[in-house]
């Protein structure tokens, strides 16, 4: 079960993210770039998942495109999912207390990585053995 102090860790030990406040709720940013992010439902959300909707924490993250954002709703739904609200937008909302330590890790990466700019991202690539 992940946490925000998890969150905060694990975003925090990449290259050049800072923490800030969004809309009275947390965010991490890369060079400004919104990457990972608290996102509680809206009562209209709520409306719109019915039974489905999650209570406890949740956690909004960019992907690198809609057919990643699909593939993770399509493969573990009772993790990953999204709303009206992101409809056409790269970006997944996620169950935190769901979530294990190293797929939190994965996708705070992935998001990172998607909004770095291209030669921050690559070095920190290459600095992984990655690259």
């Amino acid at each position: 079960m992940a946490t925000w102090d998890d969150v905060r860790r694990l975003a925090l030990a990449l290259p050049e993210t800072a923490e800030k406040p969004t809309h009275g709720m947390v965010s991490w940013r890369v060079r400004d770039k919104l990457f990972v992010w608290e996102r509680p439902l809206r009562e209209k959300e709520i409306a719109e998942l019915g039974d489905a909707a999650p209570d406890g924490p949740i956690i909004g993250a960019r992907v690198e495109d809609l057919v990643a954002k699909a593939a993770l709703i399509a493969d573990e739904p009772e993790l990953y999912f999204t709303t009206s609200h992101f409809e056409g937008h790269p970006s997944v909302l996620v169950r935190l207390e769901r979530i294990g330590e190293d797929d939190l890790e994965e996708l705070i990466a992935e998001a990172w990585l998607s909004r770095a700019p291209k030669r921050l991202a690559q070095s920190y690539l290459d600095e992984l053995g990655a690259g």
